[in-house]
């Protein structure tokens, strides 16, 4: 049987630049590369007026109950698999201190918009490229999700759909098995191919013939084409792909607690101050300057950083208050701590004395 043409032994990985048309809006668009982001068009937006800042209210949280602080313990020895709860039942708790920490938090939430060179197997889909003009990137209407929800949509650009000969098979279909290498048939494991064994006896697995038919093919030597499967012809179209991305920056006020910043991540804490709007202002009048300062900076940063090649559609600032208790005790003479923080009452424990519990036999 024929084998397909040498053409496309070593078919393109994509498809060649010829295949594409030129379309006017488009020119930048490559096939499966994307053509890189596509700045939006700059609205006349007047810039946002200060507000007066949060009002103050009580920023103190009250220290956790003794109790509270020992369960917490004891509820994260017992989560660990090789801690004895030992340290937090039967340790003496000898004081407990509260550092209430600020969390100030920034979300601008921003679309993007991207476009590449797409196909897919033809099956009578509708043409319509130069029926008219493809509209622009920022023209096509999309579903946009709730605010600061991450999602991406593609859409098919209108009038950019045509027909094209499949590349990967030059329109045959069908390609040469890699496995065979187009033969139909490999040499006989039995015999390697002598049509004999050891005995001099006719190879029985092959006939004698020194080959088997290809398993991958099933002796045909072609394939049916991956790219267009089996159709051998392709819809080639430029694909818009709309991204919606919360871009979400945190800022802890230091604190000398102790405790790590890095932990403050895995909590909440009580919102004390929410504000969305189309664009912010930075935060004024707040007890804490260091708060404020973070607010000015960060959304000066996320003004540079997303204000030309996507479109900023709202933005979010909040202020918690995360409550921190560090507990020391004395455990078999010795001096101990922990924290507990959050509202889930999270707790960490570094210089936990009692890791090693478990044993091999």
């Amino acid at each position: 049987m024929a084998a397909a043409p040498a053409a496309a032994t070593n078919a393109p990985s994509a498809p060649p630049a010829s295949m594409f048309d030129s379309v006017p809006g488009y020119e930048g668009t490559v096939a499966g590369g994307g053509g890189g982001y596509l700045p939006p068009p700059m609205p006349a937006v007047p810039m946002p007026v200060p507000e007066a800042g949060p009002a103050q209210p009580n920023w103190n949280i009250p220290s956790i109950s003794e109790d509270a602080a020992r369960e917490a313990f004891v509820n994260f020895a017992s989560s660990k698999c090789c801690y004895s709860t030992g340290p937090a039942k039967d340790g003496v708790i000898t004081s407990m201190e509260p550092f209430n920490t600020y969390r100030y938090r920034l979300e601008t939430f921003t679309e993007s918009r991207s476009t590449e060179w797409l196909h897919e197997p033809y099956s009578n889909q509708p043409l319509d490229a130069g029926m008219q003009r493809a509209p622009g990137p920022w023209e096509i209407a999309a579903q946009m999700p709730g605010f600061f929800q991450d999602t991406i949509q593609n859409i098919k650009v209108p009038y950019t759909s045509s027909v094209k000969m499949c590349h990967a098979c030059v329109g045959m279909g069908r390609v040469p098995c890699k496995d065979c290498t187009g033969c139909g048939s490999k040499v006989c494991w039995v015999c390697n191919g002598s049509g004999f064994r050891q005995t001099n006896d006719r190879c029985m697995h092959c006939n004698g013939r020194g080959r088997d038919n290809c398993f991958k093919c099933s002796g045909k030597g072609t394939n049916e084409c991956s790219t267009c499967r089996g159709r051998s012809q392709l819809l080639v179209f430029i694909n818009l792909k709309v991204q919606w991305t919360n871009n979400k920056e945190d800022f802890v006020v230091e604190q000398s607690s102790g405790l790590r910043v890095e932990n403050f991540s895995k909590v909440s804490g009580r919102e004390m101050f929410k504000d969305s709007q189309f664009m912010l202002y930075p935060v004024m009048g707040f007890p804490d300057p260091a708060v404020a300062q973070a607010s000015e900076r960060l959304i000066r940063e996320h003004m540079s950083k997303y204000g030309q090649m996507v479109r900023i559609l709202q933005q979010r600032h909040t202020i918690e208050l995360i409550p921190v208790t560090r507990v020391t005790y004395a455990w078999k003479g010795k001096s101990h701590l922990y924290f507990v923080f959050g509202n889930e009452m999270s707790v960490n424990a570094e210089d936990y004395p009692a890791t090693c519990c478990c044993s091999v036999m």
